[in-house]
């Protein structure tokens, strides 16, 4: 399915900030396809006939058009059940796309047209922009199901006049691009119509309902919202800016959400929305959300995250605790083999205390291993012997990955590193040990290889006796879920160790 942004690419030559002001559109029209029961399918014209002298000289229904985007009411049966983005309609199938443009106003059918088997009314706003039509919005009403005029019901539908005649004027949607569109709140949230003083002349009975969780025991209509709103909320730096945003609207400025606690605790979203209809004030339209129990449990989960952070903090300090305990044992420790014992069960300890550390800090339990492991290496180095000369290098990136693969491939990797560095290289030696990665969508392909000596003849990763590499092999067949190849290095000297791991766990 090709997006907005592709299909006007490929088949308009609209400017860039053309293209930009439609996006804006299509942005904020789920809430117009809302208020107005109905569909809005955002049509462009193929022909060309802003500027296109040969084109004025077609007879009019020549004219085609594309449908780019469409959304559909979620307060009313939709009029197209099937996808009509990318088809074609002459501007003899659909007139009012081209009346749309010629006369530069919204145009009305006054007989309903029979779309499969469904009768539909069709509006057509044109979409106007520095001066000019740069497409036109239809909206389709399904008029199969009778719909009875309810207070509600005209409320809504007189905010959709007004917002869509502002379409049509050039001055809706803002030029300013608003990131808290989509999070907004809703038509069916909660909705007040303000005329020009700033009275409420309509509540919807969610918006009575978010108010009277605020602590408003009279009634919303008649009463001025900006003063009354302000006297509910508990901040007052809060209050005086929902209270701005208001009056703000109603002088004609578009204005974003905003967020308010009450005296009593209730949370509420607020986003106050100008009116002017052919550049005449017509007060506001305020849509609020109560979002009380929606910011109760993101308290909860961030209580919940934080003793999870404050767990892993805790586990890492005793980690180095016990790391700290096993290196004066080690000090104290005459016998060389129980010395270089203590010392990989160091490096064990301190690789697990590290990747503790970074979940500590993490707020979704994922881990940047690239990162990790760059501190984690040169704990590897320093429980070599010094007599060694071997470089570690990552080739590639790990990206960001779940804790629960971070721990075990962590371990694996330093496991295979240290064996290198302890059996690949005679003393004295330099070399370098390369850990490669390829990363896909589907697998993580990690390739730890060396130039030191090879293995040995009649080497065999399951008869292997090595801890290390046990603990290697149980990690990844258990934990990782992966596969695990160790054989002679493909170019020149060396070993090769071939990691495969699936991202998408079982």
């Amino acid at each position: 399915m090709s997006t907005l942004a592709d299909l006007l690419a490929e088949h308009t030559g609209l400017p860039g900030v053309a293209v930009d002001h439609l996006q804006l559109v299509v942005a904020e029209w789920q809430l117009l396809a809302d208020l107005s029961f109905a569909d809005f399918l955002l049509w462009v014209d193929l022909s060309g006939e802003h500027g296109n002298e040969e084109h004025q000289r077609d007879e009019p229904g020549d004219a085609k058009f594309l449908c780019v985007a469409q959304a559909r009411p979620t307060t009313a049966p939709t009029a197209h059940a099937e996808d009509i983005v990318s088809s074609v309609v002459t501007a003899a199938e659909h007139p009012q796309l081209r009346r749309a443009i010629v006369e530069e106003r919204v145009c009305r059918e006054e007989d309903p047209q029979w779309y499969l088997g469904v009768p539909v009314r069709r509006e057509t706003i044109p979409v106007m922009f520095e001066g000019g039509v740069i497409a036109v919005l239809s909206r389709d009403t399904n008029l199969a199901v009778p719909r009875v005029p309810s207070p509600l019901e005209i409320a809504y539908l007189g905010g959709a006049a007004d917002l869509c005649q502002m379409i049509a004027d050039g001055t809706f949607p803002s030029s300013e691009p608003s990131s808290d569109v989509h999070t907004s709140p809703r038509v069916g949230d909660g909705y007040l119509r303000l005329d020009t003083s700033g009275a409420v002349v309509f509540a919807s009975p969610n918006a009575q309902s978010a108010y009277h969780r605020m602590g408003l025991t009279e009634e919303l209509v008649g009463a001025r919202l900006a003063p009354l709103t302000r006297t509910l909320i508990s901040d007052p730096f809060d209050a005086t800016e929902v209270a701005q945003r208001i009056i703000a609207a109603l002088d004609g400025q578009h204005t974003t959400r905003t967020e308010a606690e009450s005296r009593r605790g209730a949370s509420v979203l607020f986003r106050a929305l100008p009116l002017r209809p052919l550049g005449k004030p017509a007060g506001a339209l305020v849509l609020c959300r109560d979002v009380t129990e929606v910011r109760r449990r993101d308290r909860a989960l961030m209580s919940k995250d934080a003793t999870i952070r404050e767990i892993h903090h805790r586990v890492k300090n005793n980690l180095q605790t016990v790391a700290a305990l096993l290196r004066l044992q080690s000090r104290r420790t005459s016998n060389a083999e129980a010395k270089q014992a203590l010392a990989e069960s160091v490096r064990r300890v301190s690789a697990i205390a590290m990747i503790h550390e970074s979940l500590s800090t993490s707020v979704d339990e994922r881990v940047d291993l690239d990162v990790l492991l760059d501190k984690v290496i040169p704990v590897i180095g320093s429980v070599a012997t010094t007599e060694t000369h071997v470089q570690v290098r990552r080739d590639g990136q790990f990206g960001v990955i779940s804790a629960e693969l971070a721990s075990p491939l962590v371990l694996v990797l330093t496991e295979l590193v240290q064996n290198a560095m302890e059996h690949a290289y005679p003393r004295e030696r330099a070399g370098e040990i390369v850990v490669g990665v390829r990363r896909s969508a589907k697998w993580l392909d990690v390739l730890v290889s060396d130039d030191g000596t090879g293995l040995p003849q009649g080497f065999s990763l399951e008869r292997t006796e090595g801890l290390g590499l046990q603990i290697v092999r149980t990690l990844v067949e258990s934990e990782l879920r992966g596969s695990l190849s160790l054989g002679r290095r493909q170019s020149g000297m060396g070993t090769e160790a071939a990691l495969r791991i699936p991202l998408r766990r079982r």
